[in-house]
């Protein structure tokens, strides 16, 4: 999820997680991340907060974001724990439980060869292969993590006359989505630039 507010935070802030709880007596608390990529919120150290809907007036994604100051972090299992300047006690610690966590796009770290954000995989249009030509499966919606690997939820789409998208949906007005594993076995080329992936995933799977 990106950011969209106006304001003295970055104008690219990416959603990575949220605080669960407290931890410790001192203040610290205790973030799940979005994904398994909780290295981003390790190595950076300028994370913002957001406050939950019901803090926020009903604001959601565009509720104000302020500075965590963050003093210390360290992964705790599949969690992340941290001491944050706005926290110096465990009541406010407690307090800011259910507040997502951001950070700026620019200041992850650079991704090795064959390594990809699941942020930056989300909105690229998948295709794969019928009668072994390239046709159009969808567009990534969501990625998650099976133990093993990343795998695409990929909601199906069709290209129009005009050369426009559209994002099919079943009865109850949802995406019809599927999921493709991501791995090279099967998504042989990633284009972030050109949010387009191509695959050897039958079309019409």
């Amino acid at each position: 999820m990106t950011d969209t507010q106006s304001g003295d935070s970055p104008h690219d802030l990416i959603e990575l997680g949220r605080i669960v709880s407290a931890y410790g007596v001192q203040g610290w608390v205790k973030i799940q991340p979005h994904s398994s990529q909780a290295e981003v919120l390790l190595q950076s150290k300028d994370w913002w907060l957001k406050a939950p809907v019901p803090l926020a007036g009903g604001a959601g994604a565009f509720a104000p974001a302020r500075p965590a100051d963050v003093q210390a972090a360290r992964a705790h299992g599949s969690t992340v724990v941290a001491r944050l300047g706005v926290a110096p006690d465990r009541n406010a610690a407690e307090a800011l439980k259910g507040h997502t966590v951001w950070v700026s796009r620019s200041q992850f770290p650079p991704e090795q060869d064959d390594e990809y954000y699941w942020v930056d995989l989300i909105g690229c249009l998948l295709y794969g292969k019928k009668e072994g030509e390239p046709e159009l499966i969808g567009q990534v919606v969501d990625v998650s993590d099976n133990g093993a690997h990343a795998v695409l939820h990929v909601a199906r789409g069709q290209i129009g006359a005009g050369g426009e998208i559209s994002l099919l949906q079943n009865q109850k007005g949802r995406h019809i989505e599927i999921l493709v594993p991501f791995v090279s076995a099967h998504v042989h080329t990633v284009d972030i630039a050109a949010k387009r992936l191509e695959s050897d995933w039958p079309a019409d799977f």
